[in-house]
């Protein structure tokens, strides 16, 4: 009598680009070798406390930040990262400033773990973030709650309709100053799996995100139903965005994008220690 699947359970951010990657999984067209998935949907920042607080889910997104608490019990998966080839998280205001006039202003962030606070610290050490839930930062910054806020997912393809105006796309400038994507989210698998069913799940998750570019359009319409209002054109565009060459494969491209976020951080007083680079 064979052993009953072992219940995977993967955690991600209920946003477009995530759904998309997770399709073949949801549509079948993809599995992980004498398991089953099963899918939790949380918010970024809930997913960070998580796993840092209970790491009870075997797989789950995180923001590259929050990986440098975790790598003690995760490895880092070669696919399904979010890194930013000129885009990425933008700091926004209520009119034209320059990042330098946030000093001792505040700021919002959606949540200290996020890699959009740790940016933040990084190129603006002296503001005061404040923590917003990613979805009501604009309407913060509109109402005059705080000077400027860093908004992530959709937001940073609505924010002009919303009469706000970008102060800085941290995307942007590590295109410009580094010659590299920036370096936002990450897939982790818990080591204590054991390395034999790791590389499984990477396996699995690598050919639900080559099933989902397969099958784009039925992937994409599945996606949206986490989009949060964005139309097919918009959600097509934001899952580009970030589901780009290096979520297939970190490489060494993003292997040295990582690398850079974690010597900034470590300047800034913002991490005791790069984590170990385990790649899986």
């Amino acid at each position: 009598m064979s052993a009953a699947p072992r219940v995977l359970r993967f955690g991600h951010s209920p946003d477009a680009d995530d759904a998309y990657m997770f399709y073949g999984f949801h549509a079948g067209l993809a599995a992980i070798d004498g398991c089953t998935v099963e899918h939790v949907l949380e918010d970024i920042q809930s997913l960070n406390r998580r796993a840092l607080e209970r790491a009870d889910l075997e797989i789950t997104a995180v923001s590259a930040h929050a990986y440098s608490f975790l790598a003690e019990r995760y490895a880092v998966l070669a696919c399904g990262a979010s890194l930013g080839h000129g885009v990425g998280p933008v700091v926004v205001a209520r009119g034209p400033r320059a990042l330098s006039s946030l000093a001792g202003k505040r700021v919002a962030i959606p949540g200290p773990l996020t890699t959009a606070a740790l940016l933040l610290r990084c190129e603006c050490p002296d503001c005061v973030p404040v923590e917003v839930m990613f979805d009501r930062i604009p309407a913060a910054v509109l109402a005059g709650e705080v000077e400027a806020g860093v908004i992530i997912h959709e937001s940073q393809l609505t924010y002009r309709e919303e009469g706000l105006t970008k102060v800085l796309d941290f995307g942007e400038l590590w295109r410009d100053r580094d010659g590299l994507p920036v370096p936002l989210g990450l897939d982790v698998v818990r080591r204590d799996l054991g390395p034999e069913r790791m590389r499984a799940v990477s396996r699995g998750f690598r050919a639900s995100i080559e099933a989902a570019h397969a099958h784009e359009d039925e992937a994409i319409r599945y996606a949206l139903q986490f989009g949060r209002g964005l139309d097919v054109g918009q959600g097509k565009r934001f899952v580009r965005m970030y589901v780009n060459d290096l979520t297939l494969d970190l490489g060494e491209v993003g292997h040295r994008a990582l690398e850079r976020l974690y010597q900034r951080a470590q300047v800034a007083g913002a991490i005791p220690a790069a984590p170990v680079l385990d790649i899986f």
